[in-house]
């Protein structure tokens, strides 16, 4: 059993130790759960009073947090990036999402494939024709690659992902199961004899360090590119339409929807379940609360709420009026009555 003193887990950190340094620590916890033989983190102020009574041997906190007697803690500019390597140190290091090594007699690879070095290929993927796939990339099982596709290098691409015809991920991408790069965009061209195909040729450019969560779909464009800029992050279940351009470091929660031609700014975060209007613009530093709806452009950075949004303020105290909004028609109801 992987076992630390208190002591040796500071020293790793560079974090201050506060409290007994001969402490035994055998595993991680939460705060409620935690016993004398595992560590925890306190980040969050909604759980102070469960650090408080914590059984925890010790607890990792920031510099400006309370520390209270009979408790031993490690003191961290970081405290969740701290916990998080404590979490790795016993779990052993970097997570193995395959037991695979190397290229599976079942795989299906096109001879005009190109692959990198230390290329991992699961059970069952297919990589088609011309499609190239860098150093050190995972492709796992049940993976389709489509012809003249790129994936660069120490990508994760896990099982049942699509990444369809022309397709450019680069660097460092990870695709959670499910994910589909590069389908078609959603376009139809109506008459009175029905609905008719418009055929998206353009691709899907990913670039570097994106991750893109379980079964969100990323369209192709029409004819250019849809593009998820550096450093993005998406959850699962998001629909980007064609042509979107997404800006750099971009943090998107579960259950989004981009509509075509939509362009996003860098360092834009949206909660859960907002939507976005299609050919609009969202400038840099834009915060969206979940649920919300963006029918036009935002052009001034800050937190909006709300269908359609609104600055979050606004819509906080228009939220509150509505509640209200029986109490104030009683009253008014009350004065007509007293006055006629």
């Amino acid at each position: 059993m992987m076992e630390y003193t208190l002591k040796e887990l500071a020293n790793r950190l560079d974090a201050r130790l506060v409290g007994d340094p001969d402490r035994i620590i055998r595993g991680v916890a939460a705060l409620d759960g935690a016993t004398k033989l595992e560590i925890s983190f306190f980040a969050n102020p909604k759980y102070l009073q469960q650090m408080r009574q914590s059984e925890a041997g010790a607890i990792i906190i920031g510099p400006e947090c309370e520390q209270h007697e009979g408790q031993n803690f490690l003191v961290h500019d970081d405290p969740s990036g701290s916990f998080q390597k404590v979490l790795l140190l016993f779990k052993g290091g970097e997570p193995r999402y395959t037991g695979f090594i190397g290229i599976h007699p079942t795989a299906v690879i096109h001879p005009t494939a190109v692959l990198g070095n230390d290329v991992t290929v699961g059970p069952y993927a297919v990589i088609d024709e011309k499609a190239r796939i860098g150093d050190k990339t995972m492709v796992g099982s049940h993976v389709y690659v489509g012809p003249n596709s790129s994936i660069g290098e120490k990508c994760l691409i896990h099982p049942h992902s699509v990444i369809r015809e022309d397709s450019v991920i680069k660097d460092r991408v990870v695709l959670q199961p499910g994910a589909v790069v590069g389908c078609c965009g959603f376009g139809y061209r109506s008459d009175q004899t029905g609905h008719h195909k418009l055929e998206q040729l353009g691709n899907v450019v990913i670039e570097d360090d994106v991750e893109i969560g379980s079964n969100t779909a990323i369209d192709r464009a029409r004819f250019q590119s849809t593009v998820i800029g550096r450093g993005s992050k998406l959850g699962n279940l998001i629909q980007i339409s064609h042509n979107v351009q997404i800006g750099k470091n971009c943090l998107f929660v579960g259950k989004i929807g981009v509509a075509g031609s939509a362009q996003i700014g860098n360092w834009v975060v949206m909660g859960g379940n907002v939507a976005v209007n299609g050919h609009i613009k969202v400038c840099d530093g834009v915060r969206i609360a979940g649920f919300s709806g963006v029918s036009k452009s935002l052009k001034q950075p800050g937190d909006y709420g709300g269908v359609p949004v609104q600055p979050l303020k606004e819509y906080n105290r228009n939220a509150v009026f509505l509640r209200n909004i029986k109490k104030f028609f009683d009253r008014v109801q009350r004065l007509e009555e007293k006055c006629c």
